[in-house]
């Protein structure tokens, strides 16, 4: 009798453990990410991969929904006291996660962090110091922002910039990364990184916001797209991102998953070096030293012409992107309704070749990541088949992200980037047509922190009066016509980038789970809830 007791109370055990278990797994999401951050300090580094991590564990004053709309955070409200002064009100109660209260103070030191962090890969002070601000602390919960003139995009640059505490002074992103910094007040906090490994969060069940369903997360990078998909239907990750576009059509007759389809702010396209006399990877057909073709817009011009954006999206993108002539989508603000896609024109692009000198064509290598952008190796490669057929005879060559950018970083004039002609994508941070106007064409100035990215060094003096005039104009459909105006220049005038194509991006989830997709193309546990 004691024996069959025993047995009993030991399957009662066994049954409860698993019971346990099961309850565990329901609270866990296990995430397979195509990308990992370069580090978990947000001030760090401007970047896709760790922005959306950021924003799990460090709140913003304003918070973005999945189409970019704002939305207050640890502000609750803020309004333009007069021309050139804005105000903000801040969240009272609110704690970061090591229990410390948070107030005005620390979002005054994390703008001058982000402005200032001696180590950043690619600054926030865009954000944080852009258009001359200066910071007042009116009380505890209450500061002033100044700028010399009108300043529009105030809220929309600080919804950008994620806030830390002051105790953090002093420690960088070897501090974060080892979690012993890493206290925000967002929905999650940090528990460990081991990279290329794991990163997992814990629910804070102090959240100043809507509680997340989930209450652990589990982040497993897996750069390989066949990989990440075999783990989700292998039932190893719950949901993963950048599905592979060749995979789309099978997976919508696949009953045991659910997919997430949107089309993002991020366009695929082309820099072309507009700085340098003799640039190092343009030379004549028999390897000559030849003046910089790519200064010439005729050139420009030629090659956007000479590529057939269409047969790009059917052949190399299965169909999923959106053909690109200006920085945003339509529907975004500040877009142009006058710039469309160039239409694929082999022949005209022949005649503006030899209008501009080369009749018989050059050579060059389009440079670009291998591993960044959905299928940007196979991008390049069909791009340089369709240049060397007006004569642009070009040799792809991509590498893994980790060693690209950091040999096409832009240092300005002085220290242009190493490549001639590069494959890079843009993702617009704020949602509309300031961001990449700003960052990839407006004249690269160190001190106005225009043009970090402008990696081509494009430069229209016409093209910056614009821009400053629509950053200084309070009236949204005046800005909007300003905004379109500079784009116009830049594109439509001057081809100081070549569109590509707009990225749509896919997630995919065991069924029973549901994402919105988002605009800004981030993968943030919080918007993965039960169906």
């Amino acid at each position: 009798m004691h024996v069959r007791k025993s047995m009993i109370a030991a399957a009662a055990a066994a049954c409860l453990a698993v019971g346990l278990a099961t309850a565990a797994q329901a609270q866990t999401i296990t995430i397979g990410l195509g990308t990992e951050p370069t580090s978990i300090d947000p001030h760090y580094h401007n970047l896709g991969p760790n922005n959306q991590i950021a924003q799990h564990i460090f709140s913003r004053l304003i918070e973005q929904d999945h189409k970019q709309r704002l939305l207050p955070g640890l502000a609750t409200e803020w309004k333009a006291v007069d021309d050139t002064t804005w105000e903000f009100k801040l969240r009272k109660g609110v704690k970061f996660h090591d229990g410390s209260e948070f107030n005005v103070d620390d979002v005054l030191f994390s703008m001058e962090r982000a402005a200032a962090h001696p180590n950043a890969k690619s600054s926030f002070k865009l954000y944080s110091h852009g258009g001359e601000k200066t910071y007042e602390r009116v009380d505890d919960y209450t500061f002033r922002v100044k700028t010399p003139a009108p300043y529009p995009l105030m809220a929309v640059d600080l919804s950008n910039v994620h806030i830390v505490s002051d105790k953090s002074k002093g420690h960088w992103e070897g501090d974060f990364n080892n979690g012993s910094q890493a206290a925000g007040t967002g929905p999650y906090k940090f528990v460990r990184w081991v990279k290329g490994e794991i990163l997992e969060f814990e629910r804070n069940e102090s959240y100043w916001g809507k509680k997340p369903h989930w209450k652990h997360v589990v982040i497993k990078p897996i750069k390989s797209s066949p990989s990440r998909l075999a783990a989700l239907l292998a039932g190893d990750v719950d949901f993963i991102d950048q599905v592979p576009t060749i995979d789309v059509a099978g997976l919508k007759k696949n009953p045991k998953v659910s997919l997430s389809q949107g089309i993002s702010n991020r366009v695929i396209y082309l820099h072309l070096d507009q700085s340098r006399d003799v640039t190092p990877f343009a030379k004549g057909l028999k390897g000559e030293e030849i003046k910089n073709p790519f200064k010439d817009v005729r050139v420009r011009k030629a090659i956007s012409k000479a590529i057939n954006r269409d047969l790009i999206i059917e052949r190399v993108m299965e169909g999923i992107a959106v053909p690109a002539g200006q920085l945003l989508p339509d529907g975004f603000f500040g877009v142009s309704d006058k710039l469309k896609p160039d239409a694929y024109d082999p022949k005209g692009a022949k005649k503006l070749l030899a209008a501009a000198g080369y009749p018989d064509g050059f050579q060059t290598t389009l440079h670009g990541p291998n591993d960044r952008y959905i299928n940007d190796a196979k991008i390049a490669e069909a791009v340089a088949q369709m240049l060397s057929r007006v004569g642009i005879r070009t040799t792809p060559e991509t590498m893994p992200k980790s060693v690209y950018f950091k040999r096409a970083k832009n240092g300005g004039p002085a220290k242009p980037p190493e490549f001639s002609f590069m494959l890079v994508g843009w993702g617009s941070g704020t949602g509309e047509a300031s961001s990449p106007l700003r960052s990839l064409l407006a004249t690269y100035s160190k001190e106005k922190s225009w043009g970090p990215s402008n990696r081509g060094l494009y430069s229209n003096p016409k093209m910056d009066e614009v821009l400053t005039q629509a950053l200084a104009t309070v009236d949204d459909a005046k800005r909007a016509a300003l905004l379109a105006k500079a784009t116009e220049i830049a594109l439509g005038q001057d081809m100081g980038l070549i569109p590509l194509h707009y990225q749509v991006n896919t997630w995919a989830a065991r069924k029973g789970l549901k994402y919105l997709a988002r605009t800004d193309e981030r993968t943030v546990a919080y918007d993965i809830v039960p169906e």
